[in-house]
């Protein structure tokens, strides 16, 4: 289905509700907008399979304007609120963005961006120096659909942890705006979602999944409920005030919500929800079990990215039965490969490909793609994580291959030195990484976030080596643990590990690229 046939039938429904404000969007208003915002672009010159940047926090007309690109034929490009005007350009261009629609929140970035180029520049919210007011341009526009409507697609850009972020570009269908969709099928199939479906969206709008999963439970007629930023008491309160039935996570806040004292958690009744979501990143298996405990055989975890090349999934029985894993491969058959490209065997550790699920490029970089694609079979693509599959066909992630340190030879990876450090009670963030060693090569080194600043120390910092020696081989044990007050993490769960590395690598040279 689309929103349109949902405003026939419901027009007075909630689409959209904002969590701190309670502002509303309709499914008929939502109708409308998104037509006149259609009838703008085309007025504008945007004709199918251009491209319009959307560069704005979680705000009511996000996904207003979302849809107006989907039923103009546009590529719609969604950009991270925390970048510099020079990140944000680079996408701009990359993307080929005919138009630029800011959030006037973030004009002072906004107005440093592609400045003296011919470049549709709209505001939303305010007013931003050499921009048009889109709700003023927009709201004279008829709200009937344009002529020519036919589905666009998003165009999302990866969180650039490991380096320059890179466009996912799919080609369009030339399908009518309401032809079914495959995320659609799944949410309803995996996750029960429907037309009653209220739909907790704890996560920034231009990352790949909140947009995607609040696309989908519109269509199928639900109401999204967006919360302006994260917060893990608040994220709480939003469940029990707006009886949330489903929602999607980041083991992060999963993190965050049980590290919050017991007499808070027990204070907001969550028994509504029915399908807590989660992914973007492994999740310790320690904080997954207590999150069952807390809230249920609720949970429901998928292994996919923003290229759409495979979707593994396991839900909290599956994984209760199967440790840590991320679930078995619904879309794109898997196989774990050495760095040779031969296959391995059951239980063996390599990289992750999926088979012939989806077609994908980064655009505007044809390296990038071909080191996507295994040598000997095209048709096969991997993300660039590493892991290992059972006898039963589950999966389970390693870590990201980038993210690998090789001390003396050996291959470390640091993530489950990091899944073990998060839950020691002292400890609000971590990120494990190399740093140089002249004698071998690199050493394992943790970078904490204490939960409480005045304990960072010498005394934590052994605490915390004899925490992970206890639970883990040595050679996978920091050596040393360096304090931050706060740690590089993108809102959406990914954690800049490159930016944490360059203050240890400077000008040497980094495997990282």
């Amino acid at each position: 289905m689309h929103p349109t046939v949902i405003a026939r039938s419901a027009p007075e429904k909630p689409a959209i509700v904002m969590a701190a404000s309670g502002e509303k969007l309709t499914y008929g208003q939502l109708d409308a907008r998104s037509n006149q915002g259609a009838q703008l672009f085309r007025k504008l010159g945007l004709q199918t399979g251009d491209c319009v940047a959307l560069f704005m926090e979680n705000n009511i007309r996000f996904l207003e304007i979302c849809w107006a690109a989907q039923r103009a034929g546009l590529y719609y490009t969604c950009i991270s609120s925390r970048l510099t005007a020079a990140e944000v350009e680079y996408i701009v261009r990359d993307c080929g963005a005919k138009a630029f629609i800011a959030s006037q929140g973030l004009g002072a970035v906004a107005a440093a961006v592609a400045r003296g180029e011919r470049l549709i520049r709209l505001s939303v919210g305010g007013e931003i120096a050499d921009f048009e007011g889109y709700e003023a341009a927009a709201g004279a526009m008829p709200q009937t659909p344009i002529a020519d409507e036919s589905a666009g697609a998003d165009m999302l850009y990866s969180s650039g942890t490991t380096g320059r972020p890179k466009g996912v570009r799919t080609p369009l269908s030339g399908e009518p705006i309401d032809a079914s969709s495959p995320l659609m099928g799944l949410v309803a199939a995996l996750f029960g979602a429907n037309a009653d479906s209220i739909y907790l969206s704890p996560a920034p709008l231009y990352h790949a999944a909140p947009l995607r999963y609040c696309m989908a439970i519109q269509r199928l007629g639900g109401t999204v409920v967006v919360m302006e930023h994260f917060d893990a008491e608040a994220a709480l309160k939003y469940l029990e005030q707006y009886r949330a039935n489903i929602s999607q996570w980041v083991p992060t806040m999963f993190v965050r919500m049980l590290k919050l004292p017991e007499a808070v958690r027990a204070k907001y009744d969550v028994s509504s929800m029915k399908a807590a979501i989660h992914a973007a990143a492994p999740c310790p298996i320690e904080v997954k079990k207590q999150m069952i405990e807390w809230w249920g055989p609720v949970l429901h975890e998928y292994y996919a990215g923003t290229e759409g090349n495979g979707f593994c999934y396991a839900g909290s029985a599956e994984w209760l039965s199967h440790p840590g894993t991320v679930g078995r491969s619904l879309l794109g058959a898997v196989h774990i490969c050495d760095d040779g490209g031969r296959e391995l065997s059951v239980g063996e550790e390599g990289t992750i490909y999926f088979e012939g699920a989806s077609q994908f490029e980064y655009h505007n970089d044809p390296g990038k793609t071909a080191e996507s694609r295994h040598s000997l079979h095209p048709n096969w693509s991997t993300l660039g994580d590493v892991g290992r599959v059972d006898g039963d066909g589950f999966l389970y992630l390693t870590d990201r291959k980038a993210f690998m340190i090789i001390s003396g030879g050996v291959n470390i990876y640091p993530q489950e030195a990091e899944n073990v450090l998060i839950t020691h009670p002292k400890v609000a963030d971590v990120a494990v990484i190399g740093v140089p060693n002249e004698e071998f090569g690199e050493e394992v080194k943790a970078v904490v976030q204490p939960a409480n600043w005045a304990e960072a120390g010498p005394q934590l910092a052994e605490e915390l080596i004899a925490y992970a020696r206890a639970n883990l081989s040595a050679i996978k044990c920091p050596r040393s643990v360096d304090f931050e007050r706060e740690l590089p993490r993108h809102p959406t769960g990914k954690l800049y590990k490159r930016l944490i590395r360059d203050k240890y690598w400077g000008r040497r040279e980094s495997r990282i690229v």
